[in-house]
């Protein structure tokens, strides 16, 4: 087995401190997001962790792409029919995790989830590659399937019928917009004394800054 007590490196990139960020969270979201995608070595700066809790209390983490984000909060497409999706349904709530090595920067957001209005998930399926559009219909997410033939069967099927035609949007599947109400951000900083600048959304819907021990 191998021993990894000395895989380690040391963070001393950049300093987060209470003086220099935005007093709304969405803005100081913005500006790491933005440095991210401009930074050599992120090449998805908009994938992210979701963890939602599954039924048997244990939380579940998969990867996701983030679609957009607005002052509201931040939004995702999905099968409302998946375990992310039920699991969402049963709780709405999640929590978003973002990680940017080459920044030694992590964003955790957690968050209460709604699904989008239809014109909105019909507006961005219509703008998907196609491709995309028909793995959306011939995928029964988290379900159980015999083989990898099964779906490539399902596509091959899907591809002859919508040669010619447009791909309706699955009724299962869309967005969901979370709206967070806890934002933590998260900088490292050399001898594990990491940079952690919380933001809380207090009941007058005003954000409450703090800084966390590393």
């Amino acid at each position: 087995m191998e021993n990894l007590h000395d895989k380690r490196k040391v963070y001393d990139k950049s300093q987060l401190l209470e003086s220099e960020v935005k007093e709304n969270p969405i803005e100081q979201f913005r500006d790491w997001f933005l440095e991210a995608q401009n930074t050599a070595g992120i090449s998805e700066a908009n994938a992210m962790a979701i963890s939602t809790l599954e039924e048997d209390g244990c939380p579940r983490t998969r990867m996701v792409l983030l679609k957009a984000y607005t002052w509201e909060g931040f939004i995702f497409y999905t099968n409302y029919d998946s375990r992310k999706g039920k699991a969402i349904e049963r709780t709405h709530q999640a929590c978003l995790h973002f990680f940017w090595p080459p920044l030694e920067r992590q964003v955790i957001i957690k968050a209460q989830l709604e699904r989008l209005p239809e014109n909105l998930s019909d507006g961005y399926f219509s703008e998907r590659p196609k491709g995309s559009q028909l793995g959306a219909l011939a995928s029964p997410q988290s379900s159980v399937i015999p083989n990898r033939e099964f779906l490539e069967e399902q596509l091959k099927t899907l591809e002859q019928e919508y040669e010619n035609k447009a791909v309706p949007r699955p009724e299962n599947w869309g967005g969901y917009l979370a709206r967070p109400y806890e934002i933590e951000f998260w900088q490292g900083r050399p001898n594990r004394l990491h940079d952690r600048i919380l933001y809380q959304l207090n009941e007058a819907y005003d954000w409450e800054i703090s800084r966390l021990a590393p």
